[in-house]
């Protein structure tokens, strides 16, 4: 037991365990207090909790685990032992900080009167979460997971395959959110991909 924990932790850093931890409760905190308010949603698997939390009443905290789990397979597959210790750390920490934020009301319950601040705020918190997160070498949810697999799989830049799983995801959104809204999802989820694009670091080696 202690040889394989031994080599499940080899070469791992605690100093990106703690950026993994610090950027996903960090992208919690906006998407409990920005985007579950306001009707601006995201794409990809964060955009499906959402969905699934307004359609079924299911939180975040639950859904967000289970949606990953394929992706997060995939991304071991695709990116090795370091991605699955990293993101075991951005995961857990996305949905223990989320449940803890569940526990109080949301700061800015005005935001749904006011769309292009929760589109700018909204795209911050999961553009620098997300970013920072892919930047420590994991995954906060199944989307970037996705996103750093199929970005490292075809070479195409990370930006345009969020952009991609958003817009699909978007789609679906239509079912609750009105079309006009949609069109700030679609400024949102541009602008936060823009920024994980430009703070993520791709991943050239994998780890077995």
């Amino acid at each position: 037991m202690a040889k394989w924990t031994a080599k499940l932790f080899r070469g791992i850093s605690p100093g990106r365990c703690i950026l993994a931890l610090c950027a996903s409760v960090f992208l919690a905190f906006g998407l409990y207090n920005v985007h579950s308010v306001s009707g601006v949603t995201e794409g990809g698997v964060l955009g499906l909790t959402l969905f699934f939390k307004n359609l079924l009443g299911l939180s975040p905290a639950v859904s967000g685990l289970v949606l990953n789990l394929a992706c997060y397979l995939l991304g071991w597959k695709v990116l090795g032992r370091e991605f699955l210790v990293y993101s075991a750390v951005a995961a857990g920490g996305f949905s223990l900080g989320y449940r803890i934020f569940e526990l109080w009301p949301p700061l800015w319950p005005g935001l749904s009167e006011m769309p292009l601040v929760a589109t700018l705020l909204g795209a911050v918190f999961v553009g620098v979460g997300a970013g920072l997160c892919v930047r420590a070498g994991g995954a906060p949810c199944g989307d970037d997971a996705l996103a750093m697999s199929l970005s490292q799989l075809l070479k195409i830049k990370i930006q345009w395959i969020y952009l991609f799983t958003d817009v699909s995801v978007l789609a679906l959104s239509l079912i609750y959110i009105p079309p006009g809204k949609i069109l700030w999802s679609v400024a949102t989820v541009v602008i936060s991909g823009q920024i994980v694009g430009l703070l993520q670091r791709p991943v050239k080696t994998k780890n077995a």
